[in-house]
């Protein structure tokens, strides 16, 4: 679901336009996730904006994605996101978000870079499409892109060998990081 993004941030979910490759689907049926949850308290409050921008993001990784858990029971699953002592938490549950089948906790500093430099591209795009030329504006949009792929390769890398996605699946979850980061 691609909505209009408001001014000063960049909603990085295009579809296979994005990468130029379609999104694969799932190996398996249960290999998914079903519901995101998003703890606000470790969160805290912000606009509008970025409530909305938190919403299709989650909307987006729901309606595609491929997550497994290698060594757990299969799912489909629920992802609770927390921030705890400076940690982004991937609490993973049953389908029913009732059990918890396995959490990890990320350090957020290697991912606070890639957020920060994805959120300043982001930031210069809105300005270029105020004044620039179409060629600036697709030089920083290609610049956009590449911050983006470079998060969620960032993102598969710290998860490796505990939760296994596809590519467009740590796109999204990479713009639900970014997102999650992002004050408005």
């Amino acid at each position: 679901m691609n909505q209009p993004t408001p001014p000063g941030h960049c909603n990085p979910e295009n579809g296979a336009t994005e990468t130029g490759s379609p999104t694969a689907m799932p190996a398996h049926p249960t290999d998914r996730l079903v519901a995101v949850v998003i703890d606000e308290v470790s969160i805290g409050r912000s606009s509008p904006a970025v409530d909305h921008e938190r919403q299709v993001a989650i909307h987006d990784l729901i309606e595609e994605n491929s997550f497994a858990l290698p060594g757990q029971t299969a799912g489909p699953y629920a992802l609770n996101l927390s921030v705890v002592e400076r940690r982004l938490v991937f609490d993973v549950r049953d389908a029913d978000n009732a059990d918890t089948v396995v959490a990890h906790m990320l350090a957020l500093s290697p991912l606070r870079r890639a957020v920060k430099d994805y959120h300043l591209i982001c930031d210069s795009y809105y300005e270029a499409i105020k004044t620039a030329s179409p060629r600036q504006i697709e030089a920083i949009d290609m610049g956009r892109r590449g911050l983006h792929n470079d998060g969620s390769t960032l993102l598969m890398e710290r998860l490796a060998g505990k939760i296994e996605m596809d590519f467009e699946t740590a796109r999204r979850l990479f713009t639900l990081v970014c997102v999650l980061h992002w004050k408005g």
